[in-house]
């Protein structure tokens, strides 16, 4: 039976001896420590990005920080190989997040606009038209309970302030304008489901 050789990133106490060596300034370990990690966090940042160019520049920042920030490095808290990785999907993670994605322009061309057309904008100057001339019908304590809820986005307890009354009363203001919005307006909502 042949006996494999293992891997120095299958030997955690190698890998930290290797690191403390690092925090001391030991540029050969370093190098060491590079031809151990490079690999497999090559292989984790292609796998996680899809892109070798953006995975090779992912694992030269990776393996920049991991000599700079050595001296964060606590045996304790895990091993160098799960701190190297971590860092490997973490700046992974950020590239992801920064890139947006990107359409084909012949895609792009043959998009529709997601702004609203002309018959949208028809129907919704229309709605707001007969929404302001509904609005125009509510007793004036309703229509500035409604406009403050709703328009100014403040809490019953603000607006009861305003309107010198009760939270449960100014409650009772936001139903009933609502309620008699909704039969204003029915006829108009009726009529654009057909």
């Amino acid at each position: 039976m042949t006996v494999q050789p293992v891997p120095s990133l299958m030997v955690p106490d190698l890998l930290a001896g290797l690191m403390l060596r690092v925090q001391h300034g030991d540029r050969a370990a370093f190098a060491e420590l590079v031809r151990a990690l490079e690999g497999p966090g090559l292989r984790l940042a292609d796998r996680t990005l899809g892109d070798r160019a953006a995975a090779e520049d992912v694992v030269q920042v990776a393996l920049s920080r991991l000599w700079t920030m050595a001296e964060r490095f606590d045996a304790s808290r895990g091993s160098v190989s799960a701190w190297y990785r971590r860092m490997v999907v973490n700046l992974c993670l950020d590239r992801k997040r920064a890139t947006r994605p990107m359409q084909a322009i012949d895609t792009v061309a043959e998009m529709a606009s997601p702004d609203p057309g002309p018959e949208e904008d028809a129907i919704a100057g229309d709605m707001r038209t007969r929404l302001a001339a509904a609005m125009e019908t509510l007793a004036p304590r309703q229509r500035a309970a409604l406009a403050m809820f709703h328009g100014d986005g403040l809490t019953m307890a603000e607006i009861a302030v305003a309107l010198e009354t009760t939270p449960k009363a100014v409650e009772g203001l936001l139903g009933r304008a609502r309620m008699e919005l909704k039969s204003l307006l029915a006829p108009m909502i009726n009529e654009k489901d057909l």
